[in-house]
């Protein structure tokens, strides 16, 4: 995403969870690796410098020991919800991805891009 204005934006990459997540009858049993990418956009503000990265981190890993998940897109959602939490934020987008889904790829997932209402 490249914003039409001036923003600046904290990134988070690749965090990596184990969790219960898939359609799939042979998905459900085990954990699978997840690497998630978030990116938050806000405008430079003199009263506002930073965004604490800490609740979007910590959001990712509470999905480690929940119950099982069909979608990622469910985890994607949850996870625009948080990036939503900070006022400032005006935009996010965040990618989760399937780590060790199909041997012939790296990975395979989903990405939302989603502007504040």
């Amino acid at each position: 995403m490249i914003p039409t204005e001036d923003y600046n934006r904290v990134l988070l990459e690749d965090v990596t969870v184990e969790i219960l997540v898939g359609l799939h009858a042979w998905e459900k049993p085990h954990p699978q690796r997840v690497a998630v990418t978030v990116e938050l956009f806000w405008r430079p503000r003199s009263d506002r410098s930073w965004i604490d990265y800490d609740p979007i981190r910590d959001c990712i890993r509470g999905w480690e020991g929940r119950a099982h998940v069909d979608l990622l897109e469910t985890l994607a959602e949850e996870l625009v919800t948080c990036c939503f939490q900070d006022d400032a934020v005006e935009a996010c987008r965040v990618a989760v991805r399937k780590l060790d889904i199909f041997p012939e790829t790296r990975a395979a997932g989903i990405e939302f891009t989603r502007r504040r209402k």
